[in-house]
C-alpha cells in the first residue's frame, strides 16, 4: 500500500494485516552532486514502488524521508527517530529503511528496523524494460530479507 488516500482508506479497514512500514531515505544535493542525488532518488523510488507492489496488503510504503545532504546527519537522525516512534505507536511491527546514502550505515544499530543500503544503479541510459529488469533483480534479493525478518517473530 502506498501513502495515497485510496490505499490508506483500505489500510484503515484492514490494518491488522498491514504490519510493515517501508521508509525510503533520500538525500538531496546540489551543485556537482545534484545529478547523482537525482539518480539515487530515481533508483530508490523505482525500487520501493516495485517492492510495494510485491507485498501489497502486507506493507505500507511511506513517503520518502527527505533531507539535504549538507544537513547535520545527527539532527536528521533525531527527526527520523521521531517518525519511527510515531510509526511504532500506530501498530506497525516492522520498519524497513531503504537508502543509497552510505552515511546512514553508522546509524544502523540505532534504528528499530533493518537498514537496507543499496548502491544506486545508474538508470538514465536504460530503456523502460531494462529498468524494470534491473529493479526486479534487486527486489528479488530483498524479498528474502523481508520474509526472513517476518519469520523471526513467528
Amino acid at each position: 500500500m502506498k501513502w495515497v488516500s485510496k490505499d490508506v482508506e483500505t489500510y484503515l479497514t484492514a490494518k491488522e494485516y498491514v504490519d510493515t512500514a517501508v521508509i525510503p531515505l533520500i538525500s538531496v544535493s546540489f551543485g556537482n552532486e545534484m545529478k547523482q542525488s537525482a539518480s539515487s532518488t530515481e533508483f530508490i523510488t523505482l525500487l520501493t514502488n516495485y517492492l510495494e507492489r510485491q507485498f501489497t496488503g502486507r506493507l505500507m510504503l511511506f513517503p520518502p524521508f527527505t533531507f539535504l545532504k549538507s544537513d547535520d546527519l545527527e539532527d536528521v537522525f533525531g527527526k527520523l527517530k521521531n517518525w519511527e516512534a510515531n510509526i511504532e505507536k500506530n501498530d506497525f511491527k516492522y520498519i524497513f529503511y531503504i537508502t543509497s546514502d552510505s552515511d546512514w550505515k553508522k546509524y544502523e544499530k540505532k534504528l528499530t528496523g533493518p537498514l537496507i543500503w543499496l548502491p544506486s544503479l545508474p538508470l538514465e541510459h536504460l530503456n523502460d524494460s531494462q529498468k524494470v529488469s534491473m529493479i526486479e533483480s534487486q527486489v528479488k534479493q530483498l524479498l528474502s530479507l523481508f520474509t526472513q525478518k517476518w519469520h523471526e517473530n513467528l
